[in-house]
């Protein structure tokens, strides 16, 4: 006969979600804290009987006085964004003396992220910085019991945990409106996937944009941050003499734009000016250089920083202040409309 698996090790929201209690009592009843009724000390106890859970040995030595690490919870990319967001932070935490602990998820959803936030509970780490970019991860963040001090990174946040976001609508404005003063009619958008934040943020900015300046908005064209989308929506607009500005809502989809309409022999930005969006490293180096709107990703970690210290009752020392104001960095993908 085969072996039966090994039972899943019961973690601290399995108490507290038996006991009917939240993970700061489970902690305080661990730690024998003496602000917990004995009624309640009873019933955690019986849940922690109950599930056999093992409290990790170096959380339990940490409890009562907060560790020097701030956990992270990310998921498995290699976009840009998102990584250069994990290491605005990792800088930050380092700067202010802390190290980090991160969890890769696969999927941002709720129960993903409730098991990100129980391993990082039983390190004790002293505060949270969730990375929740899309539509289902910012819904799972939202009424999820954390345990410690946390902060959100996303676009628009909303709810109980305080966010810090790069301002998308702006940075789309700031796209658009370079655009047009540069006398085209008006900007076609090449937009990010329907389900992230910033892609939904992004696509707003520019409808915004061109009805503030009573421009006819053309339909949004869907692609999915990747070079690929980027070629080949540009194999179907090298041919319409009406398009001559493009906004990307990434530099990935930027370049793979600039290599379609070159190979259909479209100048840029003779004939179409193209703006993409993250001021990637290689954006100066791409043929033309790459005009785009450049997300300060280490203010972004400064400011989660901050804000962690202000609900840990330690002096910022730092702006705290909800949103990043983006920049436009111009260059030579952009110019004049002839048309």
């Amino acid at each position: 006969m085969g072996q039966q698996p090994a039972a899943k090790a019961a973690v601290m929201s399995d108490v507290a979600r038996l006991a009917g209690v939240s993970h700061q009592t489970v902690s305080r009843v661990l730690n024998n804290h003496p602000s917990v009724r004995q009624e309640t000390r009873e019933r955690v106890l019986r849940a922690v009987r109950q599930l056999n859970y093992r409290p990790n040995a170096l959380a339990r030595g940490l409890a009562g006085r907060r560790s020097r690490v701030i956990g992270v919870v990310s998921f498995d990319t290699i976009l840009y964004g998102p990584a250069a967001t994990l290491l605005g932070i990792e800088r930050a935490a380092r700067a202010a003396g802390y190290g980090i602990s991160i969890v890769t998820l696969e999927r941002l959803d709720r129960a993903g992220m409730r098991s990100a936030l129980d391993a990082l509970t039983e390190q004790s780490v002293a505060g949270v910085v969730l990375i929740a970019p899309m539509l289902t991860a910012a819904m799972a963040v939202h009424g999820l019991p954390t345990g410690v001090p946390a902060v959100v990174v996303e676009s628009g946040g909303s709810g109980e945990l305080p966010s810090i976001s790069v301002d998308q609508v702006a940075g789309a404005r700031l796209a658009v409106e370079h655009l047009l003063s540069l006398g085209h009619p008006t900007v076609w958008h090449i937009a990010g996937p329907r389900d992230w934040l910033e892609a939904r943020d992004r696509v707003d900015g520019w409808r915004l944009a061109l009805e503030v300046a009573g421009r006819p908005v053309p339909p949004v064209l869907q692609g999915d941050w990747s070079p690929r989308a980027g070629y080949e929506i540009g194999q179907s607009l090298a041919d319409r003499p009406d398009v001559t500005a493009i906004f990307c809502a990434n530099d990935q989809q930027a370049l793979g734009l600039l290599r379609s309409l070159h190979q259909r022999g479209v100048r840029v930005p003779e004939d179409v000016s193209v703006v993409g969006f993250d001021d990637i490293p290689e954006a100066e180096y791409l043929s033309p250089p790459l005009t785009t709107v450049r997300q300060d990703f280490d203010e972004v970690g400064r400011r989660c920083v901050a804000t962690l210290l202000e609900l840990f009752g330690q002096p910022a020392g730092h702006s705290t202040d909800p949103q990043v104001e983006p920049t436009l960095v111009v260059r030579a993908s952009s110019g004049v409309s002839r048309g």
